[in-house]
């Protein structure tokens, strides 16, 4: 009998331990697939050019006001650019995102006098044509030359665009799109939205668990105001962006600081919504201080608000971390909120009290269009990925030095 139930038991814990195996190996390799899908999607897509540069595409039109020189090509350029000495520049056939065939400049000397075209559209203070410094990846959609005797089309293709300069003399008007899909507005965007949120949040909700956690007696209204806390974490993200809209907007408005949605509100949001999780992640590392480092430093002659800020919350930092750190997750991802409370406009330009979008809402806005760009969400996705793994290896070095001074742990 007690043979069969030893055999019972060992029967029990190896199906219990295969299927933990085997649904904790299906959850890594849903993850694992996640992770290698976007970075084969998104990787090729992933430079500094992209991190730095604009994101929006740039439509106007060039002239020279100088003739053609000799700018012999500085390195050998492949079979498949067609480049003219006399004007410095290369061109080759390539297929924008959406599969239209397009002519781009794939070569540019070092001197040709495209690094210094003239914007017709945009003029200086003085009047004068902004100078548009054309790179490559710049497609060329049309070319006027010679007093707009001779004309040349992208649909003509990369060669015949070549033949047609090697005719000009003058360069008259040159249409181009200046490619933008560049994150740098959002990276920064995001940026201030994490410090912003933090500085906010962090000192509300440190105070509240000490509150909670030192101060507070244990009645039932002290249990009611931890449940509602609780029940804060669980509330759709989506309710706190009506927050943002209904409540910050209107009043940093009334203030004059913003006329619409701003990173502020979006922080104020963020920061609402943070709070919760940094209240509990805090008042759970209070909890597991001793009560000896507490009844030590009284004994010392300290007081009980010296011993609260000078032993016991130092001693918690560690875990406080951690509740940080979630907040910074939580910040990166957030998409639903921050589209009420800040908008979805990608802009170059940051300004904190004007629209703007991070990461997160960026990948919103190319995937809510008509024709998603799988492509630049994964490239965005990766560099989030990124930001997140060294923002927690930074603080997981600052968390383990704090640790080791710990000397009751």
């Amino acid at each position: 009998m007690k043979t069969k139930t030893n055999q019972l038991k060992k029967r029990y814990d190896r199906i219990a331990k295969t299927s933990v195996y085997s649904l904790g190996f299906v959850g890594v390799l849903i993850l694992a697939m996640v992770i290698i899908y976007v970075l084969i999607t998104g990787a090729s897509l992933v430079s500094w050019d992209m991190i730095t540069g604009d994101s929006q595409d740039i439509n106007t039109n060039v002239y020279l006001d100088v003739g053609p020189g000799q700018y012999s090509a500085e390195m050998d350029l492949d079979d498949n650019i067609y480049y003219y000495e006399n004007w410095g520049i290369g061109f080759i056939d390539e297929t924008d995102r959406e599969g239209h065939s397009i002519v781009e400049i794939a070569y540019i000397h070092s001197d040709s006098p495209f690094l210094n075209a003239l914007d017709k559209n945009n003029e200086d203070e003085a009047g004068n044509s902004v100078v548009l410094s054309l790179t490559e990846d710049t497609s060329v959609q049309t070319a006027i030359f010679n007093n707009f005797a001779l004309y040349a089309f992208y649909s003509e293709g990369a060669e015949v665009m070549r033949d047609a300069f090697e005719q000009a003399t003058q360069i008259d008007d040159v249409t181009v799109q200046i490619t933008g899909g560049g994150i740098r507005g959002s990276i920064i965007t995001t940026l201030l939205m994490i410090v912003i949120t933090l500085v906010l949040a962090i000192p509300v909700g440190v105070a509240t668990a000490v509150y909670f956690n030192e101060f507070s007696k244990k009645t039932k209204f002290s249990d009611i105001i931890r449940s509602l806390v609780d029940m804060l974490t669980g509330v759709p993200s989506i309710i706190y962006g009506l927050l943002g809209a209904a409540v910050f907007i209107p009043l940093l408005n009334h203030t004059g600081l913003t006329a619409g949605g701003s990173i502020l509100s979006g922080a104020l949001t963020m920061a609402v919504i943070l709070l919760p999780t940094i209240i509990k992640s805090t008042e759970e590392a209070l909890k597991i201080i001793p009560d000896d480092l507490r009844r030590g430093s009284l004994a010392l002659g300290a007081n009980q608000t010296q011993t609260i800020f000078k032993v016991v919350v130092p001693n918690a930092t560690p875990g406080i971390l951690t509740g940080v750190l979630l907040g910074i997750g939580r910040i990166m991802g957030e998409s639903a909120a921050l589209i009420f409370a800040v908008g979805a406009v990608t802009k170059d330009t940051v300004t904190l009290t004007e629209r703007s979008s991070t990461l997160a809402v960026h990948i919103w806005v190319i995937m809510a269009g008509e024709a998603p760009n799988f492509e630049l969400a994964s490239a965005i996705a990766i560099i989030m990925l990124v930001v997140v793994f060294i923002i927690n290896f930074i603080v997981k070095i600052f968390a383990k030095k704090l640790q080791k001074n710990m000397n009751w742990s």
